[in-house]
């Protein structure tokens, strides 16, 4: 009995805390569809009429810059980061896990080193490399970057995930006459998938929500919708309603893969946790 209590406590406490998280999200959605007068009301206003100028605003229906140049563009730099990273984070986690290398370990934490560095200490070596190269306001510059800031953190998971996978089944293969190649993608890969897709969807979060690199090193054509959503602070004060508006609209797709890989993503996190 005295357990029971405690499990509908933990539950309840579980509930509460999870309200507790989606309360800023329902009241960034709520205010998304009030018109800039009653979303700007203190105290605000629940019972405002609901409508849809933030959004036609926010997809240039006011006259406004379209804001499908800026999600294209993110939707590349992420898309493609990802699939670089896991293209080298299989084989460098295939190595340190499975054929570990010498001091496997300081190796790992040299990766792991990589993400100590504040963002802002290499801002103006990047610029200054971009501004060299030619490469400012380049999307596959952005590419190179994410590729880079997220591959460490990545044969850091998969590291983890790989270690699990039976070393009997990789021998088999490899008595079948199956090369290295063979071995990740029709062996490794989908045995580990669940922490492939967690760590795949982790990458693609960090790249999609980048500012800092993306707000210096691009202007117009790169731009990505993270700056594209800080351009709805002027001098002209913060439109409230239209900034939840876009806010929502640019979240969709990351809640959206979330949402569709929380399976992996729960299996992946938990590999390995329950021998």
């Amino acid at each position: 009995m005295r357990s029971r209590r405690k499990g509908v406590g933990l539950g309840l406490v579980a509930w509460l805390l999870g309200i507790l998280f989606f309360l800023p999200i329902a009241w960034m959605a709520l205010t998304s569809f009030h018109s800039e007068q009653d979303a700007a009301t203190n105290p605000p206003s629940f019972a405002a009429s609901l409508t849809l100028d933030g959004y036609r605003e926010f997809f240039g229906a006011g006259g406004g810059a379209s804001p499908w140049p800026a999600l294209i563009n993110s939707t590349v730099a992420s898309v493609a980061s990802t699939l670089f990273v896991l293209v080298l984070a299989l084989p460098a986690a295939y190595a340190l896990s499975i054929r570990p290398v010498k001091k496997w370990t300081d190796v790992l934490f040299f990766f792991l080193s990589t993400k100590m560095l504040p963002a802002v200490a290499g801002l103006l070596p990047l610029y200054l490399f971009a501004k060299n190269t030619d490469m400012l306001d380049n999307i596959w510059l952005l590419v190179i970057l994410y590729t880079s800031m997220n591959l460490p953190i990545a044969v850091w998971m998969m590291q983890s995930f790989l270690a699990e996978v039976p070393v009997a089944i990789i021998e088999a293969a490899r008595v079948d006459g199956a090369r290295l190649p063979t071995i990740l993608t029709r062996v490794v890969a989908p045995i580990a998938l669940p922490g492939i897709a967690a760590t795949a969807l982790i990458c693609f979060i960090f790249s999609w929500n980048e500012l800092l690199f993306a707000r210096v090193l691009t202007g117009v054509v790169a731009e990505t919708a993270p700056v594209f959503l800080t351009g709805f602070i002027t001098s002209q004060g913060l439109f409230l309603a239209k900034v939840c508006a876009a806010s929502l609209v640019i979240s969709l797709p990351v809640l959206a893969a979330g949402f569709a890989a929380q399976d992996k993503l729960v299996q992946g996190l938990s590999l390995g946790a329950v021998k």
